[in-house]
């Protein structure tokens, strides 16, 4: 597994996602690479401090531009 597809699959690894398989290849790719380590670290520190932030925190306009950028991405 190369840098690029280990990015790709970081959300389907946080989510228990990837088949068994994949999982092994991530796994190892994620042993041997420090800067995919780091990486896969900052998106759970991202992960955790963006969920402390009340629903309400967001503007509806904000909210709904967001909404409207990501309704047919297919990630």
């Amino acid at each position: 597994m190369d840098c690029d597809e280990f990015v790709e699959l970081v959300t389907a690894y946080l989510e228990g996602a990837l088949d068994p398989a994949t999982e092994q290849r991530f796994v190892a790719h994620l042993a041997e690479c420090e800067g995919c380590d780091r990486y896969l670290e900052q998106v759970r520190r991202t992960i955790a401090e963006l969920g402390r932030l009340p629903a309400a925190s967001l503007p509806a306009p904000a909210r709904d531009r967001l909404l409207e950028a990501f309704r047919d991405w297919e990630g």
